[in-house]
């Protein structure tokens, strides 16, 4: 069975007549290049500052630890954007609140560059990644009620588009800085946000307002399900928020820990990139694979062990084979986020129940995956080895595992089949 006929029959009232579309077509056109803009400014800004963090620190004075609050704020703030931005969302309304949500990003990603100081700089950084918090929430029941049929098609394009596009922007900006300086270099990528507001608003006028639109009754049982107290919901924050913990605490410290065992500097940066650019070929490989029908359970367990496989190599095996262990877990990570982002649409039977599952689930998970970093450096420190920070996280992933076996299962958000 594909992806879109799983989307059907999850939610077929629901779906079929929660939206009055002038166009399939045209509706799939209009929310693939909006939600494809949208995509290009969720990661951008944030990669970029790592990549020229140096240059920012001695433009603005900053410390160290300044630095490592700019690296450590987006997951606070992704964290609250998810609790908080489903209760507006349904509220104002889904696309009421990304036009507003992107035009709060680009007023921070322009902020940090016209404020040259420590507290223009970070404010602009909450801002920004506060507006990404809630969209990462939003993106999923917008994809469920505006394109039920091609659930996994938009959502593996949309999660492809976040992280080629955050790929091309680390690795252009610290050169365009010594062209156009450091402000251009951070500030310009504003232009993708203006780009994405038009299409936003186009959208919010040719298809209406979600809040406007009528869904079909369902029962008490679908529409008073609580996330909060359903087994499934903390399952899928789990899920993401380890593997979002092995992707923050790997993309961190990578290099240093190959550097430890033997590797050089500069093959142990290429391993940290070897890690990020196996994140296309996760994304396209496992949209086919769904669209293609094949079973979600096995795609979940597949990319969890992955990780484990990933992780162990790192921890105890030839270094000799750095760019498989760091390939395997940049496969893991990648087709675990992206196939998350599917199961908010196609585990639930309403919009509503996609953007509470999404935020509960992205709260908790970047939660954990706050402490993946710091846990690690603490450790790292404590006891001069990485060690026993990778036996933790080896521990972690051989979790994960059985999560992933639980979390895909072909069941719905309150426990009935799919």
């Amino acid at each position: 069975m594909s992806t879109s006929t799983n989307s059907q029959s999850t939610a077929p009232s629901a779906s079929s007549k929660a939206v009055n579309l002038p166009s399939s077509k045209f509706t799939f056109w209009l929310v693939l290049c909006a939600m494809i803009l949208l995509a290009t400014n969720m990661r951008a800004p944030i990669v970029a500052l790592g990549s020229i963090a140096p240059v920012v620190q001695e433009a603005l004075g900053i410390s160290e630890t300044q630095i490592g609050w700019l690296g450590a704020v987006p997951m606070l703030t992704f964290a609250f954007g998810a609790l908080i931005s489903p209760a507006i969302g349904k509220r104002f309304g889904l696309e009421n609140t990304l036009i507003a949500m992107i035009a709060l990003l680009t007023l921070g990603m322009v902020m940090r560059s016209v404020v040259p100081t420590w507290l223009g700089f970070l404010s602009g950084t909450i801002l920004l990644t506060l507006a990404i918090g809630f969209a990462n929430t939003l993106a999923a029941p917008i994809i469920k009620q505006r394109t039920p049929n091609h659930i996994a098609l938009i959502t593996g394009l949309f999660s492809l588009t976040m992280t080629v596009s955050a790929g091309l922007v680390a690795g252009v900006v610290l050169p365009l800085s010594e062209y156009v300086g450091w402000q251009w270099a951070l500030g310009g990528w504003s232009i993708l946000g203006l780009f994405a507001l038009v299409i936003w608003v186009l959208l919010r006028l040719r298809l209406g307002s979600s809040t406007h639109q009528v869904v079909a009754p369902l029962t008490s049982n679908h529409s008073n399900i609580s996330m909060w107290r359903t087994a499934f919901a903390w399952q899928i924050a789990i899920f993401m928020g380890l593997q979002s913990l092995l992707f923050y605490t790997v993309a961190s410290f990578l290099p240093s820990i190959w550097v430890s065992k033997g590797l050089s500097a500069v093959t142990a940066g290429q391993m940290g990139s070897v890690f990020q650019f196996m994140a296309p070929v996760a994304i396209l490989s496992l949209t086919w694979l769904v669209n293609r029908g094949r079973p979600i359970q096995a795609l979940a367990v597949f990319a969890a062990v992955l990780n484990v496989i990933g992780i162990l190599g790192v921890s105890y095996l030839s270094p000799n084979l750095a760019w498989l262990w760091s390939g395997l877990m940049g496969i893991g990570c990648s087709a675990i986020f992206t196939l998350s982002m599917m199961l908010f649409s196609l585990r639930t039977y309403t919009t509503n129940q996609s953007s509470e599952l999404s935020g509960m689930a992205q709260f908790v998970g970047y939660l954990i995956a706050f402490f993946g970093p710091l846990g690690t450096g603490w450790l790292h420190e404590a006891t001069d080895s990485w060690d026993l920070p990778l036996l933790l996280i080896l521990i972690l992933m051989v979790i994960n595992v059985v999560i992933a076996w639980l979390v895909s299962r072909p069941v719905m958000v309150d426990g009935r089949r799919a």
